[in-house]
């Protein structure tokens, strides 16, 4: 009886590999949350379509700033990506030259490739689909992307940001092209402010600790600060530095009350011994 018994009984957990847990089932402790498709789609479709939608900003602007239907629409299907589209109508518009302002809008546009360091982790998408993929990294994928808990999720979240605002985007940038002479004078509505009004919107959600609102703060008035004497693009580089440089401070500040703390116990251990 005692050997059938043995035989019987559940094996113990033994923590090794292959071993039968003891414990109820489910993810592990240390597991990210799942977060389910249909909440990762709905949370991208409503970004896609609202920062969309603004693409008719677009179209207007660059049919005032005197380029031509085919140059708009070739500008939203081949650049895509906002600002930097913005960047460039403006300085034609301001009667900048045009070699200039494709400089300060491709400066601009550097930020995506750091965006894409990032994205190919979480991603991971084969060989054969990172040069399209390439094309959808800009702002707004990237943030909704980095917010998954999950590579699944983030899959789902930049392919449906992507779609659904690269197709918005440039039908909305026709519509914005071909009705531009009914709005009258452009300038006057300012809707070249929109596509970074939207931006702003996407990303102050997501500062939520001090160091990275310190560190927004800091990038605006770099930004600001060398607008006037920078080329356009070339301010919003810099202003990465502040990254950097409130990591630095703030690390330093650590240690100083670190070692503030540690001289302070050090003391009254002195006092306890004599």
């Amino acid at each position: 009886m005692r050997r059938v018994a043995e035989q019987t009984a559940p094996p113990e957990s033994t923590g090794a590999i292959g071993a039968i847990s003891a414990g109820p089932p489910g993810p592990a402790p240390d597991a990210p949350p799942h977060k389910p498709d249909a909440a990762v789609v709905r949370d991208a479709l409503g970004v896609g379509i609202a920062v969309g939608l603004s693409g008719f900003a677009f179209g207007v602007t660059a049919a005032g700033s005197g380029l031509s239907l085919l140059q708009i629409c070739a500008l939203s299907l081949f650049v895509f990506t906002g600002a930097s589209q913005f960047a460039l109508v403006g300085a034609l518009a301001a009667g900048g030259n045009p070699y200039t302002a494709a400089a300060g809008a491709f400066f601009l546009g550097v930020r995506n490739a750091f965006y894409g360091l990032r994205l190919s982790q979480l991603l991971a998408f084969p060989r054969a689909l990172r040069p399209f993929a390439a094309h959808w990294v800009i702002d707004e994928t990237t943030a909704v992307t980095v917010a998954q808990p999950d590579r699944r999720s983030a899959r789902i979240g930049f392919t449906v940001t992507g779609l659904t605002l690269y197709v918005l985007w440039n039908l909305t940038t026709l519509v914005g092209a071909m009705g531009a002479e009914a709005l009258g004078d452009t300038e006057a509505w300012g809707l070249d402010a929109a596509s970074p009004a939207v931006f702003l919107a996407l990303l102050a959600p997501m500062l939520r600790s001090t160091t990275e609102r310190v560190t927004a703060g800091v990038a605006v008035l770099l930004a600001l600060t060398l607008l006037p004497v920078l080329p356009a693009g070339v301010p919003v580089l810099l202003s990465a530095l502040a990254a950097p440089l409130v990591l630095f401070l703030m690390g330093r500040r650590r240690r100083g009350a670190a070692t503030a703390s540690q001289k302070e116990t050090t003391e009254k251990k002195g006092g306890r011994d004599s």
